[in-house]
């Protein structure tokens, strides 16, 4: 199913799409497929996958440690792509996000890296350090490629530019609930008459992330909005013990949040 009717079969189903955001190569490469794969089966509706970059500006310590253990391990860009590719091979048809920065892709080339995607079987890309004043130019060899961007939305996005918002035909928009980094803290409330407009302005769901790491967490955020992204608590799940067993411990909070937010429908 594409991206965007995963989210409108969510909504059918009123309920929220939960978003699980994991690093690729945490711990190592191979490990990180297992666990991406093991998210999907317990319950994830899409994925971000996050391609470790040397400066994650807007990661909190978390997902940092996770990405200087990735690339201590050998990930790349072109890994993550690799595993995608590897994951549909498997028969792994829940919607893949590339979830990074735009450097790694600028040095592979826009056109280049939208083609490598969209044969790897990558949906969308999200790259938190490209404003909307320049997102056309990923946004456009994306959409050539039958690939869709995401937008990123601020608390302190004016409605100037959130209006903005329309001309990318998103599959979803990406709420940040607080300004700061990821995992840094608890998410803030968040106003659903907000979230009404963004969604009206773009034309396209909305799913909230930033500080949501509970079941509760989850709940809350599914009651008002069109997905719900948790990372940190999953890299964190990751980490929390010896590497082979990483699938298992993301598995087993992927069915508590996805169970939590199924009550809050």
């Amino acid at each position: 199913m594409s991206l965007r009717g995963t989210f409108d079969e969510a909504a059918a189903n009123r309920r929220a799409a939960l978003v699980a955001y994991l690093t690729f190569g945490d711990p190592d490469p191979a490990t990180s497929i297992e666990v991406v794969h093991a998210a999907c089966r317990a319950g994830a509706d899409v994925i971000e996958l996050g391609v470790p970059f040397s400066d994650p500006s807007a990661d909190g310590p978390s997902i940092q440690r996770a990405m200087e253990r990735a690339l201590a391990a050998g990930a790349s860009l072109a890994g993550a792509l690799d595993a995608v590719t590897e994951l549909r091979r498997r028969g792994v048809t829940t919607p893949i996000v590339l979830f990074g920065y735009y450097n790694p892709i600028f040095v592979m080339g826009p056109d280049g890296f939208a083609a490598r995607a969209a044969a790897a079987g990558v949906d969308a890309v999200l790259t938190v350090d490209l404003p909307i004043d320049e997102l056309a130019e990923l946004a456009t060899p994306l959409a050539a490629n039958g690939l869709g961007v995401i937008p990123l939305v601020a608390p302190t996005s004016t409605s100037e530019r959130i209006a903005r918002l329309g001309a990318f035909g998103a599959p979803f928009v990406y709420y940040i609930s607080l300004t700061g980094v990821t995992g840094s803290r608890a998410a803030a409330t968040v106003d659903p008459e907000r979230l009404a407009m963004i969604r009206r302005a773009s034309g396209s769901p909305v799913a909230v992330g930033f500080g949501i790491r509970t079941p509760a967490d989850a709940a809350r955020f599914a009651a008002i909005a069109d997905g719900v992204v948790v990372g940190t608590a999953l890299v964190d799940r990751v980490a929390a013990g010896p590497p082979g067993g990483a699938p298992d411990r993301v598995a087993a909070l992927v069915r508590e949040l996805a169970n939590a937010m199924a009550r809050s429908s």
